[in-house]
């Protein structure tokens, strides 16, 4: 059986796989709860973290606020990707993962039941650890950015977890490239611990963060985990027949209005034809390109893989046996700037 590629993570000694498995879009089990939601199959998800286990996959990506069923979970459903995964890592030894959680999005209606104050990130940590049923989790980060709380306030607060051994490492997701740049800066000034990863939308269609944040990433020496690698599926070729029940685009809107348009069905359908021209399936394609953006970009780059069933974990690895020349790497990048994308929306 095929085993992964292992890398450093960022300016740290910590080693990670060189594919994450995402717990944000989880499998579905077709049964709705009592809200209409539907139900994750946890047998299902289960199988999903065996196969990455027993491929070399040690790291695992989640949030506070993650269902596994819904693009953004309302207050009666945030924590339910947590308590799964949980529940699964207790058949593992805890040391042979690497767990990462988020932390920033509404928990709670009540005043302070959202964002990166101190009083907020000191409550969902222990939530967080409560849900896993961990001790400690090896990577947290402020998911997206707060306006309202001072940036040296979120970042001694941090610093607080890590010195109580709660969190080993810090990352940051969807900031802006200056935002960055200033808690970096004020942590280098204080010497106290910085991020150690930036979190990112990245894959062959989208690849604006090339000239905002990437190059902040490459400064600080920082690891990227790059979420949607495959465009929430596109990048599969499945929604070229369509849209099937229970994929992203069936629950969740903004699929349809980023990505599912003729220009983008265009760039997909040529990829395809590029992919068997090398014996290869599509998603092998499209993380390899990526994979072989961290040479071109300087930075080690950790796809973050969203599955639903374990047979698809197989393929994706394959990635890792596809060799790209410098020709191919611009055909891909030719073809693919024929997509028309719309807004993002995560």
């Amino acid at each position: 059986m095929r085993r992964l590629k292992y890398v450093r993570f960022g300016p740290t000694g910590l080693t990670v796989s060189q594919f994450c498995l995402g717990a944000w879009h989880l499998p579905g089990s077709g049964v709705m709860d009592d809200s209409g939601v539907e139900r994750v199959d946890e047998e299902a998800f289960g199988r999903v973290v065996r196969k990455a286990y027993d491929l070399g996959i040690n790291f695992i990506d989640g949030a506070n606020r993650y269902h596994g069923r819904m693009s953004t979970a309302d207050i009666n459903h945030v924590g339910n990707s947590e308590k799964l995964l949980g529940a699964i890592l207790k058949d593992y030894e805890r040391e042979s993962w690497v767990v990462a959680t988020k932390v920033r999005g509404q928990m709670a209606a009540w005043p302070n039941g959202q964002g990166l104050s101190r009083k907020h990130i000191m409550w969902q940590i222990q939530e967080s650890l409560k849900r896993l049923d961990l001790e400690y989790v090896d990577l947290y980060q402020i998911h997206w950015e707060d306006n309202a709380t001072p940036n040296l306030e979120t970042l001694r607060a941090l610093n607080n977890l890590v010195d109580r051994g709660l969190v080993h490492y810090l990352g940051v997701s969807n900031h802006s490239a200056a935002n960055v740049v200033e808690f970096m800066e004020t942590a280098k000034r204080l010497n106290i611990e910085g991020f150690a990863s930036m979190q990112e939308p990245y894959n062959i269609l989208e690849r604006e963060v090339e000239g905002t944040t990437l190059p902040v990433a490459k400064k600080y020496g920082m690891a990227v985990m790059a979420y949607v690698p495959l465009a929430q599926g596109v990048l599969s070729g499945k929604y070229l027949a369509g849209v099937e029940k229970g994929s992203r685009a069936s629950y969740i809107t903004q699929v349809a209005g980023q990505y599912l348009n003729k220009e983008t069905a265009s760039a997909v359908g040529s990829l395809l034809e590029l992919a068997n021209e090398k014996g290869i399936t599509l998603p092998q394609l499209a993380l390899a390109w990526m994979l072989h953006k961290q040479g071109e970009l300087g930075l080690t780059i950790v796809p973050i893989l969203g599955i639903t069933k374990a047979s698809h974990l197989e393929d994706n690895v394959g990635a890792l046996d596809v060799k790209l020349s410098g020709d191919e790497m611009r055909r891909l990048q030719e073809v693919a700037a024929g997509a028309a994308l719309g807004p993002q929306s995560y």
